[in-house]
């Protein structure tokens, strides 16, 4: 058992693990039906539009959401408006940008990942109390949002 001023070490052990073996198998494909734009730069896209503020979303809230270079969102914000995911007009405020919206699609894709998530977080601690659950989940949301803004 680790002590709770560990965290630090048990944080690091966990993003290893997951980013070595759950993520690969687990996070590719949402279901054995999935159609294939189901990917997860697609995914990307999808979560920092829909995570992005203010009402006009630009390819440079997208990098900017996703810690990458402009030229890279670009090109996978081109790909997911290939796959349909991703809705590209004009800006009303400024002709040269390009302002993101998601399609009907790209909701489907973001609500069924969402439900993945939730399985698999119940799936990590759904043997814990319920108290303990919603804190550890309280906590999580809270780190997130400090971490990411």
């Amino acid at each position: 058992m680790h002590a709770s001023s560990e965290g630090g070490p048990a944080l690091f052990r966990l993003v290893r693990h997951w980013a070595r073996q759950w993520a690969p198998d687990v996070v590719e494909r949402f279901a054995a039906d999935a159609p294939p734009s189901w990917t997860v730069p697609n995914l990307f896209v999808i979560q920092a539009i829909d995570g992005a503020t203010g009402d006009a979303v630009t390819v440079a809230d997208v990098a900017r959401q996703l810690g990458i270079d402009r030229s890279v969102a670009s090109r996978m914000v081109a790909e997911a408006a290939r796959d349909g995911f991703v809705v590209r007009s004009t800006s009303t405020r400024d002709a040269r940008r390009a302002v993101l919206t998601l399609s009907e699609g790209a909701k489907e894709f973001l609500d069924t990942s969402r439900a993945h998530q939730r399985q698999a977080f119940e799936g990590l601690v759904g043997h814990w109390p319920r108290e303990d659950r919603e804190r550890f989940a309280g906590y999580l949301g809270r780190l997130a949002d400090e971490v990411l803004g």
